[in-house]
């Protein structure tokens, strides 16, 4: 590092730091590499007490979450275009919307299964573009519109 001669307080700190560093390196290598004791040296710890000291293996991840599996997935349901009902379930009833990931909570294979289904319905007639067919109004809900199973923003 190269300092003029309008800078010598730079240079003053700077050899104060490179001192102050070099002295708690000094300090922390001594705490680390300082003597056994003679005491200490001579007890001899069995391979039983090590055995005992040394941590519990565990099989599996006591903090890990469950895996959570899609409504479709968990009873190996193939969405189809002919099987209006089940794809009413995933359509709003007012706007004929069809409700995203984050509210039905399908993985993103069968999510996109079911929006490609449900646009052959349409398009082959089965199902409405607008609503939904009131016969299917009554029928139970596979989640809950309102409640998400991932909130957003907006």
């Amino acid at each position: 590092m190269f300092f003029c001669k309008h800078q010598t307080h730079k240079m003053s700190s700077y050899v104060l730091t490179r001192s102050f560093v070099g002295a708690a390196k000094k300090i922390l290598w001594r705490t680390l590499h300082r003597p056994i004791h003679e005491a200490a040296e001579s007890h001899q710890i069995s391979n039983e007490e090590i055995q005992a000291d040394l941590p519990v293996q565990l099989e599996k991840n006591p903090y890990e979450k469950p895996r959570v599996k899609c409504i479709l997935c968990k009873y190996n349901i193939e969405p189809d275009y002919k099987n209006v009902r089940l794809l009413s379930q995933f359509q709003s009833r007012y706007t004929g919307r069809i409700y995203g990931r984050h509210i039905t909570g399908l993985c993103k294979s069968k999510q996109a299964k079911v929006e490609h289904e449900i646009l052959k319905a349409q398009n082959a007639g089965f199902m409405a573009y607008y609503f939904k067919d009131v016969t299917y109004v009554k029928d139970p809900q596979l989640f809950d519109p309102d409640h998400p199973f991932r909130p957003h923003n907006y």
